[in-house]
């Protein structure tokens, strides 16, 4: 088989570099790459794109030595129906590595045509090491790399306003571009950088945070000849990733009218605020996979797709979304049930196997900024308890008891969390059980034993699991629990 190039794909257009992007790696690939591919075919946006490899080692030279050309494989499910999608994408033009080609790094700010720049250098890439020089051969952190980009263009151009950049970075923290622009105005004032300068940065480029959403797998190794077999040239950059696609980006008009995602159906929103969209997908899509990780492993499941396929535990799941989280959110009520259908349709990709085990990691903590905001907003509107998140809140305890059944559960977390549940479970009644672990702050930040009727209710389905097991220690809950 031929090797996927450029000549052989008959892609030998060239585009103007209209993009610096900051990571090579499969989600921007299978995310960001694949939205500007959309956009110059079907909007005409004519935007190429320059990959910068983010640390010494990457697949730049993989991706130079393919033309910047490489196969996306789209599989998952839509509103019920199996998707599967493969298109090539071409809008990468270069790959430039500045750990061996620094120069060549810098020289982008002097593209006339740049407009943007975009990253994903994972949640640590935007960290400031004070370290850093102006003169790094390349600098350590992503920000310091940015900033010495910017100060180029700033020299090169005179400081034009027009030459301004619109900055989007997609890593995954809150206020993700607030820090970023924080950062290199720190680099401005650490390498003594002159005002003018600083007030190009603040006044000529735009800062835009943003929410990014795609399960991205990465690379099929497992089942690479299969993947391989349906194209025409031997591709070593097979990126394989689900269906669905959220790209919230704060913004106004001005950004709207530089990148007209209007003209493309996916499911990007520019907004003035995105924080109540940040929230929606933390309370409902990260919620439940953190609701139903121990309830669902004590029931016996080993994938969220078995959860909510299942009849008794796909029910339990619905219920506390629809139920008792989405009535805690601001957006509509009609956007936030679509979302949800769409969070469920990811939750049943028959292409991605997600094994329970694997998110239960550090549970405690992601409960505590997952789940507990919604148990308690509930009980604060409703004046009761939300009795499904609450019933998950016992099987999350019951879960860090270890075992169940004769077998030992895969509990993932800090040595001093497993341990003081331990502590706490050699205890011998649940109402102790229950006091002890709800009045540790530093799981849950606050007292939660002064919650009303928490207590009594987490000790109630404590023993209702012990004694009955999840199924019918969850429906004689349902009838006793106080509400």
């Amino acid at each position: 088989m031929e090797k996927l190039n450029r000549k052989n794909a008959n892609l030998t257009t060239t585009l103007p570099i209209k993009v610096v992007q900051f990571g090579e790696g499969n989600f921007l690939r299978a995310f960001v790459d694949f939205v500007i591919d959309k956009l110059n075919k079907e909007a005409d946006f004519n935007a190429g794109v320059a990959v910068i490899q983010p640390l010494a080692g990457g697949l730049v030279e993989m991706l130079n030595e393919q033309d910047g050309l490489y196969n996306l494989f789209m599989k998952g499910v839509k509103q019920g129906k199996e998707i599967q999608e493969q298109r090539t994408i071409s809008c990468i033009q270069k790959g430039i590595n500045p750990y061996k080609n620094y120069e060549d790094y810098l020289k982008l700010a002097e593209e006339e045509t740049l407009e943007f720049v975009i990253s994903n250098t994972t949640e640590a890439g935007i960290a400031y090491d004070e370290s850093d020089t102006l003169e790094g051969t390349p600098h350590k952190s992503f920000p310091a790399k940015l900033t010495a980009l910017l100060y180029r263009r700033f020299k090169h151009f005179g400081g034009d306003s027009a030459k301004g950049l619109t900055i989007i970075p997609c890593e995954l923290i809150n206020y993700n571009a607030d820090t970023l622009k924080k950062i290199i105005l720190h680099y401005a004032e650490l390498w003594k950088l002159e005002a003018d300068f600083v007030a190009w940065i603040n006044n000529s480029n735009s800062f835009h945070n943003t929410l990014v959403d795609r399960i991205v797998p990465g690379y099929p190794k497992a089942d690479i000849d299969a993947y391989q077999s349906e194209l025409q040239f031997e591709d070593k950059l097979i990126v394989s990733a689900e269906v669905f696609l959220l790209w919230v980006i704060e913004g106004g008009e001005a950004l709207k009218a530089k990148i007209p995602f209007d003209k493309i159906d996916e499911n990007i929103i520019v907004v003035e605020d995105m924080q109540p969209y940040r929230t929606r997908k933390v309370r409902i899509l990260n919620g439940a996979h953190t609701t139903m990780v121990p309830f669902s492993i004590l029931f016996g499941n080993e994938t969220v797709k078995e959860t909510v396929d299942h009849d008794f535990t796909g029910a339990f799941v619905k219920e506390a979304i629809f139920k008792e989280i989405i009535p805690t959110l601001s957006l509509s009520e009609e956007e936030l049930k679509a979302f949800a259908e769409e969070v469920l349709d990811r939750f049943r990709n028959p292409f991605i196997k997600h094994q329970l085990a694997s998110i239960a990691l550090n549970s405690i903590s992601k409960f505590r900024v997952r789940v507990l905001p919604s148990l308690l907003a509930f009980q604060k509107d409703c004046n009761r308890l939300p009795l499904h998140l609450t019933f998950a809140f016992a099987c999350l305890i019951r879960f860090y008891r270890g075992e169940w059944n004769n077998h030992t559960l895969p509990i993932n977390d800090d040595d001093a969390v497993v341990a003081e549940l331990k502590r706490v479970w050699e205890m011998h009644s649940y109402q102790e059980i229950s006091r002890e672990i709800l009045k540790n702050e530093k799981f849950w930040d606050i007292d939660l034993t002064t919650v009303p009727d928490l207590q009594d209710n987490i000790a109630l389905a404590l023993e209702l699991i012990e004694t009955k097991g999840i199924e019918e220690g969850y429906k004689n809950f349902i009838e006793k629990a106080t509400v």
